[in-house]
């Protein structure tokens, strides 16, 4: 069987007249008899009773016709999807996350995302930066959101957002009442840094903004991740810089301070990265819409845009 007989089948099954239906298929008559004749001895069995009225189906025939639209109905299915696909609005995205980056835009633009291509499925996997690298690098993720990548050939990057940052101390700090604390009283507190894998990091910055406010900071801890150090705080282990972010973490006995005075690179990027040789459309539309949402944020508040 080849589409073209079924297709002329499922016409004259719906038509019951060899005439009218070679009409609607813009062929002469003799031919379409031939069509479903060999389409009876490929089968063996016989589709049609003639009669002089038309055509009528067989109890085989019955059953054919609604196989046959079964299969034109998969075929359209396949024609859908398979378009969707090459405009990247239907597959899988395998996305990397890392652990206090799901606490800031990360799942803001993962909805926006979700709402625009709701038949792409989103699957997150939390790694830290070599591991997304060596991930996107065995096509295993499609992007990863980290921060501070050094440049790397294969590994392109795209900016979501920029955010401040703000020092965690003890609601029982003298310093807690202030509305604000200027960056060189960091040197008072013994600091808390984070985290301790994924060179160049969050300590590298660190480090290098104290040292570009004239001290050099005296570090007490350096643990995985924010929530860590954030919990250290509210221990009484000393204070930790953390991206605005970050400053959802409702533990008691922290408070987020602004800071006053601080060097003019007293933020850090949130980033998208990708391979460089990845051409598909999904990706394409995905940091399509990302570059949208991070247009629009600016203008809007986060929660208005989903």
């Amino acid at each position: 069987m080849d589409l073209r007989k079924l297709r002329y089948f499922k016409v004259v099954a719906d038509e019951k007249h060899i005439g009218r239906a070679a009409k609607v298929l813009h062929i002469s008559q003799p031919p379409l008899t031939r069509q479903i004749q060999q389409l009876e001895e490929e089968l063996g069995v016989t589709l049609f009773s003639r009669n002089p009225k038309g055509m009528e189906l067989t109890d085989a025939g019955v059953l054919l016709r609604e196989e046959v639209r079964n299969i034109f109905s998969l075929i359209e299915q396949a024609t859908e999807r398979t378009q969707k696909a090459g405009q990247g609005r239907l597959g899988r995205m395998d996305i990397a996350i890392f652990g206090s980056g799901i606490m800031g835009d990360i799942p803001k633009m993962l909805l926006f995302f979700k709402e625009r291509y709701p038949e792409v499925n989103i699957v997150l996997h939390t790694m830290g930066k070599g591991e997304q690298i060596k991930a996107l690098r065995q096509k295993r993720i499609s992007v990863g959101f980290n921060r501070l990548l050094a440049p790397l050939a294969d590994i392109n990057s795209e900016l979501v957002s920029m955010e401040k940052l703000k020092l965690a101390i003890s609601t029982k700090h003298p310093m807690a009442s202030q509305d604000s604390i200027p960056f060189k009283k960091i040197k008072e507190f013994p600091l808390i840094m984070y985290p301790t894998a994924g060179r160049p990091n969050f300590i590298d910055k660190t480090i290098r903004l104290c040292q570009l406010a004239g001290f050099t900071p005296d570090i007490s801890q350096e643990v995985g991740d924010a929530v860590t150090g954030v919990a250290l705080v509210a221990s009484g282990f000393g204070a930790c810089l953390v991206p605005e972010s970050a400053t959802v973490l409702s533990i008691p006995g922290v408070v987020y301070k602004p800071l006053s005075e601080a060097p003019a690179e007293t933020e850090v990027d949130l980033s998208c990265i990708f391979r460089n040789d990845d051409e598909s459309p999904l990706l394409k539309a995905f940091l399509d819409t990302l570059r949208e949402f991070r247009t629009i944020k600016d203008n809007r508040s986060l929660d208005e845009l989903c």
